[in-house]
């Protein structure tokens, strides 16, 4: 075991924790046989916030635990180890067969720098939520291990109660062991990708009806300065997969790196204005382009710059992200972007999507039949978290809810109102696990930083 400062993905929560390494299912039995404070699974530290700290607490960070157990090539069924990361499934299971077919995770978030327990934990989704829902939808079985060391196995049939509280239950139910996880069968590992330019809101709207029947992989990229009558333009990016070979370029090993953090963020005002101009402009004189490309260049356009999270500066950021229900999400959506553009704070990476109907069977899945707005924002202290108290207020107005997995800041109360099933969730969690965000939330009653204190470490960086 080893002290270390540990940080969240958007770098403004930086906490001292203790960590463990086990090396297999026993050593981790034995950490919590003899935990004297709370633990809690650690993956790969993907997620914005507090979510996966426990400040002063105990980390049992599964990285060795990434054993590929089964495979059955004929049905796609794989078991592995919680510390095997979707790009561990991706380079070893997902190779095309001679007509280019290949197992596929049906379902993947931005990164595939992510191990799969984290994935249930989080109940993550992708650009295809409106086909296949979120992972928690294709977890078949999962094994996790609760207080005092005890194993349990979970399925929608053996103890159906605690396998919905763990997918999307932020860890709190024990440390998930290994996934039981279906895989989907693809044509091919390249993707036929159209960007189209939309003008609006309207604009957006129409191009989401008109893709989903017949595009898988659906997003938009919205320029969050534009006001007025251009409020909420973008590009409107689509896909499939498609049949052949693939490209060249796929390796999942071609990313460049930012090794250091700068001291101060190019990231700023003048060059958020430049940026979304000129990324507006990409098309030129067309409405929209297609190309064929490999599906690292759709799925996962960030990992190509390893460590793009430093580019924030040494005070990080914060990632908003929000889903709206349908009823409420055209005016909801209208109103929060007009809050931001007010603002001047808003992202290079401001993401748009609708989500389907396909319910997740996780008492804390973020995803709702509506809409998802996503952005990151510098952190300058007070100025944006009164901000983003301000986007809290649009949200809650609306029936909306905020995602776990990028929030650092939320109030209880906006967590109560998001998650109607949370008191029934908190039965399920187990007594010896706790994090950062859930004591923050008011989960548990464990001495934590108070919400004062926490804006305070938000100011001082």
């Amino acid at each position: 075991m080893r002290t270390r400062n540990q940080l969240a993905w958007g770098r403004v929560h930086r906490f001292t924790h203790d960590v463990l390494m086990p090396r297999d299912v026993d050593e981790a039995a034995s950490a919590l046989r003899g935990a004297t404070q709370p633990v809690l699974g650690y993956g790969r530290g993907r997620s914005y916030g507090d979510s996966c700290l426990n400040e002063g607490g105990l980390l049992l960070d599964s990285r060795y635990l990434n054993r590929f157990l089964s495979f059955d090539a004929a049905t796609g069924l794989l078991r592995a180890g919680s510390g095997v990361t979707l790009a561990d499934v991706l380079a070893c299971q997902c190779r095309p067969d001679r007509d280019g077919s290949a197992w596929f995770p049906a379902v993947t978030p931005g990164t595939r720098w992510i191990s799969l327990g984290g994935a249930v934990a989080n109940d993550v989704h992708g650009k295809n939520h409106h086909r296949m829902g979120s992972f928690g939808g294709h977890t078949r079985a999962l094994t996790i291990m609760r207080q005092g060391g005890r194993t349990k196995q979970l399925s929608e049939c053996d103890e159906p109660e605690l396998y919905a509280a763990t997918i999307g239950g932020l860890g709190l139910t024990g440390l998930i062991i290994d996934v039981t996880l279906q895989l989907r069968r693809v044509p091919g590992l390249m993707l036929l990708a159209e960007n189209v330019r939309f003008g609006n809101l309207d604009e957006f709207y129409a191009l989401s009806a008109e893709s989903e029947p017949g595009w898988e992989y659906t997003v938009a990229w919205i320029d969050c300065l534009a006001t007025g009558r251009s409020l909420g333009r973008g590009i409107f990016s689509r896909a499939n997969h498609i049949a052949g070979p693939i490209g060249p370029t796929a390796s999942l090993d071609n990313s460049a790196s930012i090794g250091l953090t700068p001291p101060i963020s190019p990231l700023n005002r003048l060059s958020l204005r430049m940026f979304n101009a000129l990324y507006w402009r990409q098309l030129g004189w067309r409405k929209h382009a297609r190309r064929v490309v490999p599906y690292p260049a759709v799925l996962y356009p960030l990992d190509a710059l390893d460590g793009w999270n430093r580019l924030y500066g040494p005070r990080g950021f914060y990632q908003y992200q929000c889903v709206l229900p349908q009823a409420t999400a055209r005016a909801a959506v209208a109103e929060l972007l007009a809050e931001i553009a007010k603002s001047a704070q808003g992202s290079f990476l401001a993401v748009l999507k609708t989500l389907g109907e396909s319910r997740s069977p996780g008492l804390l899945s973020f995803p709702m039949p509506g809409t998802t707005l996503a952005l990151d924002f510098p952190n300058r202290g007070s100025t944006t978290l009164l901000l983003l108290e301000r986007l809290d207020a649009i949200t809650r107005a609306a029936g909306g809810r905020l995602y776990p997995a990028k929030d650092g800041r939320m109030s209880a109360a906006s967590f109560e109102a998001g998650y109607p099933t949370l008191s029934r969730f908190r039965k399920s969690v187990d007594p010896a696990f706790s994090s950062s965000f859930w004591r923050r939330v008011g989960g548990d009653v464990v001495p934590s930083r108070s919400a004062s204190s926490a804006r305070a470490m938000a100011e001082s960086w």
